[in-house]
């Protein structure tokens, strides 16, 4: 209402904006002598837009042979009944990479790389448009509360008429149409390779936290404060929580505890005076209870922490592991459990929970509980900490090894879907902030970096995240975006050769371009309604 009052008032007009509904096309026409001057190397900048061309060509038929594939997968579920309740990829918030809106991009880093990306979108046309001779009118944002998106706003009659001295040719104006794809393609390589060479000055710290202080004992009095990494009891290394278990019951009521922790890349030594009794708690977590499995038919429910099963004490996941290695189809056994680890969490014992087959290894011997476990850690009461166990140094090597696994298809998802699918691990990986710094310090040869590293790696992972995503879509055969005009140009010239009427030419490749942009809606549409028509909105 506020857009529709001013436009019509004229103010927007006054500022040389053009408003959509409550979309702002703000345009400036600042920048030209800067465009031409970075302009003057033609020659490099057709060879860069015209290597564009088979690089678009490639994302088209990928994206499209995606599509075709997600389409066909969902009918098939639909026959089989199979197909997956709403979830979070189906909601179209999710869809568009608007950060702020799509939950799994971060407000502030989604939005620096969106900015970066559009400027090297955009500047790239206007670029090309200067070399090709093509007049750029303005260049501006869209903007909606937060900018959408960006364009250079070339001279239309040039850029895609059909007659006349200045018209630009079929190979300029594809050559200007494919600048844009190329550059954050480009732009995305540079970012994951500065990404991957800052990584190898990163080392873990360690891998058990504090997580919990417990109100008025010796660890809370001494100044102990969760997130604090624990790397040493007494000048004993402490690698994971059975480390941390075992010294913790050693240790003698009212006796001094060294901790030895890392504050947010700080080391500091913590004097505390035990507790008169010496007692601890461990156990590991139920993330996920897989369905119609044997735990969910006995009542097991996520959350619980497994403390022990028949006569075996579980204190970490090693020990959980362990013991269904041992484990074989149809014995029965029984499973103790906790709400939490506390000492006085209600405890509940699972009896006569008959094991089903494994199902994910057709030659495997053992039982199947059906249960995801995190490795929960334990607490001391006797200083008067819980713990939680993070694999910061096989998560780091498992982002350090995704370059060599690029040669596999497996490679690629997994770079392009840390953010949407897990890294190394499961987990959703967005970047060096909050919590996952506390497990690492600089200690290579980015070193003098410092903690600013961090922050470096963070926004090198989203703008070359950003890039690949922004340019892989605009490189779909629908207008108007950059792929359904090449496609267009592509289909013309195509026909050109085998049919020598232009108009009919023109016509039969505005048509197949057209037919190509519903079936993109119209599948786009087809993803975010087809769970909630199989299982109700």
């Amino acid at each position: 209402l506020f857009v529709s009052y001013l436009d019509r008032r004229g103010v927007l007009k006054r500022y040389n904006i053009s408003a959509y509904g409550p979309v702002l096309m703000i345009r400036t026409l600042r920048g030209q002598k800067f465009l031409d001057k970075l302009a003057v190397h033609k020659k490099v900048w057709r060879i860069f837009a015209s290597i564009g061309l088979p690089a678009m060509l490639i994302g088209m038929l990928v994206m499209f042979l995606l599509i075709l594939f997600i389409d066909y997968s969902l009918i098939i579920s639909f026959k089989t009944q199979t197909i997956p309740p709403p979830g979070k990829f189906n909601e179209p918030r999710n869809i568009f990479l608007i950060p702020g809106v799509n939950e799994y991009i971060p407000l502030v880093w989604g939005l620096i790389a969106l900015i970066i990306t559009l400027i090297v979108h955009e500047f790239s046309h206007a670029i090309l448009c200067k070399v090709e001779g093509v007049r750029v009118k303005s260049m501006g944002i869209l903007f909606a509360l937060l900018p959408i998106g960006g364009f250079a706003e070339p001279d239309e009659e040039q850029l895609m008429g059909k007659k006349g001295n200045n018209i630009a040719t079929r190979t300029q104006r594809v050559r200007i149409l494919t600048s844009g794809v190329m550059a954050n393609f480009t732009t995305a390589l540079l970012s994951f390779i500065l990404f991957f060479s800052l990584l190898g000055s990163l080392s873990p710290v360690g891998d058990v936290f504090v997580k919990e202080v417990i109100a008025g004992y010796p660890a809370e009095q001494a100044g102990v404060k969760p997130n604090m990494i624990l790397t040493e009891i007494n000048g004993k290394k402490i690698d994971n929580a059975h480390d941390f278990l075992f010294y913790a019951k050693t240790i003698k009521p009212k006796s001094n505890v060294t901790l030895t922790l890392m504050d947010k890349g700080v080391r500091k030594e913590i004097s505390v005076i035990a507790a008169a009794s010496n007692q601890t708690v461990s156990g590991v977590r139920i993330l996920d209870v897989v369905e119609a499995s044997p735990a969910e038919a006995a009542g097991i429910k996520p959350g619980m922490v497994i403390i022990r099963i028949n006569n075996t004490e579980i204190k970490d996941l090693n020990d959980f592991m362990q013991f269904m290695s041992s484990t074989h189809e149809a014995q029965k056994i029984e499973v103790y459990v906790k709400s939490n680890i506390s000492l006085n969490a209600s405890m509940l014992v699972f009896r006569n929970v008959e094991l089903s087959k494994y199902p994910y290894q057709k030659d495997a011997k053992k039982g199947f509980l059906g249960v995801s476990v995190a490795p929960e850690g334990g607490m001391s009461y006797s200083i008067g900490i819980g713990i939680g166990n993070f694999p910061a140094k096989s998560y780091l090597n498992g982002l350090k090894s995704i370059p060599s696994m690029l040669t596999q298809a497996e490679g690629w998802i997994l770079l392009f879907g840390l953010p949407l699918f897990g890294g190394p691990g499961g987990d959703v990986f967005t970047g060096f902030t909050g919590m996952i710094t506390n497990f690492y310090e600089n200690s290579g040869w980015a070193s003098p970096l410092g903690i600013n590293i961090f922050w470096i790696l963070t926004l090198l992972l989203w703008v070359g995240w950003m890039n690949f995503y922004v340019g892989l879509f605009n490189c779909l055969p629908a207008i108007p975006l950059d792929g359904g005009h090449v496609f267009r140009d592509v289909m013309t010239s195509v026909f050109s050769k085998v049919i020598q009427n232009g108009e009919k030419v023109e016509r039969l490749s505005n048509t197949i371009v057209m037919l190509f942009a519903v079936l993109i809606l119209m599948s786009l549409v087809f993803v975010i309604i087809a769970p909630y028509a199989a299982h109700g909105f």
